[in-house]
């Protein structure tokens, strides 16, 4: 379309209606190059964020300072590794209806990542982990899940996503679609590759991890996080937690790749390894787990005390 004659110039396309809150969300959501497991965990936040503003409220009527007090009275007394997660998906969401044109700026630019204090006691010592391997009051499901959290130093929310049609047992490996949406493999080791043919089953598709009962109609989920063969859903990353926290005395799901990763690095292991294991992209935020932990800087001192040499 062009201006009448004689104006001087053209007339610029009309802007797009900004949408309501809920139809912005979904079409964040629906971005092709999300990976499963940041779709899951971005639809919780800004699902609980619907709630808090209303999902039907248009985005032009929202604020910054707006946002900040619904984000503030949500999660403003969590730690602050969970409101880190929270503003990092709020960040990327107000980007993108930015980048559309539905708000002048990222709403959430107003929100302040807070300092995660380093904590140097994180890595659960491999006796304790040993301890947990062997109980019998454990279920053959939350030992291959704790297993191959650690064997293959990968984050539980990759895991948790694995389907059976994904393993390759005979090669001791599992095809993982990662943080960053690229297809990769988690090398396992002999304690899990034991462990998941009881977990299977006959099983040959579907969800590899299950939850104990099948879902109530009113909270059924994706079809892709149904077992066609049982009925019963995914497990879910909170009552993993729950159970790994109450077996283990508190450790989280998160501790077991830590851990790995330290006792690799307390092993020797070179950094470059370290890396491909555990597919970090960044050094620096390799760093902060591969350092050794107080029991090998206690047995390195000991090993080097000049008088336990003369004895």
């Amino acid at each position: 379309m062009t201006a009448p004659r004689g104006s001087g110039r053209r007339l610029r396309p009309a802007r797009e209606q900004p949408p309501a809150l809920i139809d912005a969300v979904d079409a964040f959501l629906a971005q092709p190059d999300l990976a499963d497991s940041s779709r899951r965990s971005y639809a919780q936040t800004l699902g609980r964020l619907q709630r808090e503003l209303g999902s039907e409220r248009p985005l032009q009527w929202g604020s910054g300072r707006e946002l900040e007090q619904a984000v503030v009275e949500t999660w403003g007394g969590c730690a602050p590794a969970t409101w880190n997660r929270h503003l990092a998906t709020l960040r990327s969401f107000s980007a993108f209806c930015a980048r559309r044109g539905w708000v002048g700026e990222p709403l959430a630019d107003v929100l302040v990542r807070r300092r995660e204090p380093a904590d140097r006691t994180r890595a659960i010592p491999l006796a304790q982990l040993e301890r947990l391997w062997r109980r019998d009051d454990v279920a053959v499901r939350e030992k291959a899940l704790w297993r191959l959290l650690y064997e293959t130093a990968a984050r539980a929310g990759e895991v948790l996503s694995l389907n059976v049609e994904d393993l390759e047992l005979e090669n001791k490996r599992a095809r993982v679609r990662s943080k960053g949406g690229d297809v990769e493999w988690l090398h396992l080791q002999t304690g899990s590759a034991r462990l998941l043919p009881r977990l299977v089953a006959s099983r040959t598709r579907g969800p590899l991890f299950l939850a104990d009962r099948r879902p109530a109609p009113a909270r059924m989920p994706a079809a892709a996080d149904l077992c066609p063969v049982t009925g019963r859903a995914r497990l879910s990353y909170r009552r993993a937690e729950e159970l790994f926290s109450a077996a283990s005395g508190g450790w989280t799901l998160h501790q077991l790749r830590h851990s790995a990763i330290t006792h690799l690095a307390e092993a020797d292991v070179g950094l470059a390894l370290l890396m491909a294991k555990s597919r970090h992209t960044s050094l620096r935020s390799l760093q902060r787990y591969a350092r050794p932990g107080p029991e090998a800087v206690a047995r390195l001192t000991a090993e080097h005390d000049p008088e336990r040499r003369r004895r």
